[in-house]
């Protein structure tokens, strides 16, 4: 079985600019090999396959050196990437979805993460270093060691501009021992969940804690929209992601432990069939269901 592993790690102002010129390419490639397929259809009709877009790139590093200063098989995994999003839209389109989803182009500062697709390749660990292909040797915070072997090295970028390292490993799966016990479990508002044996798990309300921060930096991001004072505008966005990125942090947090727990515990585990995207008709409604996130 695969186990993810992911790490903070911190990066020098050169190490930082080069992974961002990095992304740019990426999402550069993202985006021509998109065009490239969408030309392929409408003016030949034909579906230009991975192979196809793949033997692009050789083509596109003499028209774009940029390309050049990123892995190969990062590029390769781009069009993977691009490949992917295609084989879902027509299977969504087989399933005869409403809304299918084409595959959309990034936009500047939509591309997020690059993946070395085979660990030792371009990316490998020494200590508490990454060392990465045309970057450098990376500081890594290993909180916890790695497990098993690793197979894949994908990092990202969120919103605030914290980088992560997280390693796809194989590991031999621990099956935990059979217990015996049965739960059912209720989700709600008042409580997080209640238990068929009577335990409930609190709501703890992550967003409610510091929707009144939100609502001030969204006020202000606003007018400074509608005055057109744009520097302002992305700042006031910025601060916005500060304060989401701990509550998203916290509520994944909360989620992860109080499921773990379940699991360690029961050896059945019930729940109801919800729909939580279809539910709530009010304003507030829709606002609780969405920060205690049963999903």
């Amino acid at each position: 079985m695969h186990k993810a592993f992911k790490y903070r790690i911190y990066l020098t102002n050169g190490q930082r600019h080069i992974l961002e010129q990095q992304l740019e390419a990426c999402r550069w490639v993202y985006n021509e090999t998109l065009a490239y397929r969408k030309r392929a259809y409408e003016q030949e009709q034909r579906t230009a396959n991975w192979y196809e877009t793949k033997r692009m790139l050789p083509v596109w590093k003499l028209t774009r050196p940029a390309l050049q200063r990123v892995h190969s098989q990062v590029l390769q995994n781009v069009i993977e990437r691009v490949d992917r999003a295609f084989h879902a839209f027509f299977r969504r389109v087989k399933a005869g979805e409403p809304d299918a989803g084409y595959p959309r182009f990034k936009g500047v500062g939509r591309y997020d993460s690059i993946c070395y697709p085979q660990y030792g390749n371009g990316v490998r660990l020494e200590g508490n270093r990454l060392i990465l292909s045309k970057v450098g040797a990376v500081h890594v915070v290993l909180h916890r060691p790695v497990e098993g072997t690793p197979k894949t090295v994908t990092l990202t970028r969120s919103r605030t501009g914290k980088w992560y390292a997280c390693f796809a490993c194989e590991v031999e799966p621990t099956p935990a021992p059979p217990s015996g016990e049965v739960v059912g479990v209720d989700v709600g508002l008042a409580s997080f969940a209640t238990l068929s044996t009577g335990d409930e798990i609190e709501n703890p309300r992550f967003y409610r804690r510091d929707e009144a921060d939100l609502k001030r930096v969204q006020k202000l991001k606003d007018a400074a929209k509608n005055a057109q004072r744009w520097d302002e505008n992305r700042r006031h966005k910025q601060a916005l992601a500060h304060i989401h990125e701990p509550i998203a942090n916290r509520r994944r947090d909360f989620a992860h432990k109080r499921s773990r727990a379940l699991v360690n515990t029961y050896q059945v585990i019930v729940f109801e069939d919800l729909v939580p995207q279809e539910m709530g008709f009010s304003r507030r409604m829709r606002k609780s269901i969405l920060d205690v996130a049963w999903s």
